[in-house]
């Protein structure tokens, strides 16, 4: 998967997880939806618990600056989140954290995740059977083992490498506000041939951005390939909820308020309203850091028409197996290039981490690009492991125990041509502040990179920095 990618650049130690996995739980600081309103006289309103709320509240905290946190659900992360079933952690759909990403890394603590690498490349299946394509940079003798399969000719791996070192030498805010086409016709414009975007290309990219089509703007490829380059593509030894939980573990105690779904946001920022009437004062201002459609709800009067509006939502499917062992023993993605059948990627989660997995158990991911609706959980598990049963032994695959489905309806915003990842102003209004990926770009580090753009314009409104 990763034939393009450049020397890493030093990243934080990976170490053995110390225990066979972390539970995850709401940060220690929440307070019921029950708790009072602050008593502070001059108080900041967060709406939403996701990374860019809290990567907001975290800005906040670090200046001093009272402010209560709210989020709907009973636990926080947004979409970035770990359940624990039976001793395995559900991540809620495919994610993996790149280490290269900037915001991310000046905001994380990277030791206390225990981040646990994939293998730099990937199997794909093509024609009955899988092939690997490896890292050259990394593995340098599987990599030159790799330029004679078929999944793309040697001057497509040579075009890979170039489109990498052309994304390494640039800078993020370049890469994000370059001339943008669609990933499709960057793909074509460079001279990639059909064979190397069908079998390796668009799985790949699709796993990323859940669009098949590649219809997302060419900044995003840009961008995701430097972060490949630079680093590793890495698991959270206790589930990707562990980013969010570290961040939340940091906020001041009684700021977060779980169960507390906001209903609506005065137009002037002054206050927002719970679903249950409690009226919660925001003097200083109100971050609205919620999902594009959860924005749309509460401030549709300062989202901009037309196709910022939810139209083109990237939506997908994760099943969750457990099985008795794993047909593939490394830590490694594996891409349907087959052109053929529902699942677009598929890896054994407890080969990265073996935390994901009680002991004696291996836990398989399956991801599906699309909604589904039509199909049934069990109708859609039965379809895998029917499609699986060719990629590996048939009477393993048929072994295989059905854990969980989640259907995420909205995944991520739409990011097609004209994009706006950089320069997006998060004020809105008087005292009201927009933050999220549908605000800036939809990865992890874009979500970061706008709660902290939102606080530091409270901030600055407000004079508690110079502008």
């Amino acid at each position: 998967m990763k034939t393009l990618l450049l020397s890493p650049l030093p990243s934080p130690p990976f170490a053995p997880p110390k225990t066979p996995h972390a539970p995850l739980s709401p940060s220690p600081h929440a307070l019921s939806s029950s708790a009072v309103t602050p008593s502070s006289p001059s108080t900041a309103v967060v709406i939403g618990a996701g990374l860019s709320g809290l990567a907001a509240a975290t800005h906040l905290a670090s200046a001093s600056v009272p402010f209560v946190l709210l989020e709907a659900s009973d636990a926080v992360g947004g979409r970035v989140r770990t359940d624990s079933l039976n001793g395995f952690l559900l991540d809620r759909g495919f994610q993996i954290f790149l280490t290269a990403y900037p915001e991310a890394s000046r905001l994380l603590h990277y030791p206390s995740l225990r981040l646990r690498p994939f293998y730099p490349g990937a199997l794909v299946f093509h024609d009955g059977r899988l092939h690997r394509v490896a890292d050259p940079f990394r593995l340098p003798l599987s990599g030159l083992a790799s330029l004679l399969n078929p999944i793309g000719s040697i001057p497509d791996k040579l075009l890979v490498g170039l489109a990498r070192l052309a994304a390494a030498s640039r800078s993020d805010a370049d890469l994000l506000s370059a001339p943008e086409t669609t990933i499709a016709q960057r793909l074509g414009a460079a001279g990639f041939s059909p064979s190397i975007v069908e079998r390796f290309l668009r799985p790949f990219l699709a796993g990323i951005f859940f669009d098949p089509d590649l219809a997302t703007s060419s900044r995003l490829f840009d961008f995701i390939f430097k972060c490949l380059a630079l680093g590793d593509n890495t698991l959270p030894s206790a589930g990707i909820g562990a980013i969010p939980e570290q961040l939340a573990a940091r906020l001041p105690p009684g700021s977060l308020r779980l169960r507390s779904r906001v209903a609506a946001v005065d137009p002037g920022g002054a206050s927002v309203t719970l679903e249950y009437g409690e009226v919660v004062s925001a003097d200083l201002g109100v971050i609205v850091a919620v999902e594009q459609p959860e924005a749309e709800r509460l401030v549709p009067q300062f989202l901009p028409p037309g196709k910022d509006k939810t139209g083109a939502i990237r939506s997908t499917v994760c099943l969750y197996f457990s099985a008795d062992r794993a047909p593939v023993t490394e830590p490694i993605l594996i891409l349907n290039g087959s052109g053929e059948g529902i699942v677009n990627n598929m890896f054994f989660a407890s080969n990265v981490a073996p935390s994901y997995a009680p002991e004696g158990k291996t836990l398989v991911s399956v991801s599906l690009v699309g909604a589904f609706p039509e199909r049934s959980d069990d109708e859609l598990a039965a379809e895998v492991v029917r499609e699986l049963a060719g990629w590996f032994r048939p009477q393993e695959v048929s072994a295989w125990r059905h854990l969980r489905t989640y259907r995420i309806g909205f995944a991520q915003p739409d990011q097609t041509p004209p994009t706006n990842m950089t320069a997006r102003e998060p004020r809105v209004g008087a005292g009201l502040y927009l933050c999220g990926d549908h605000w800036s770009s939809a990865t992890f580090d874009g979500a970061l990179m706008s709660g902290r753009k939102a606080a530091e314009a409270l901030l600055r409104d407000r004079g508690m920095v110079q502008a």
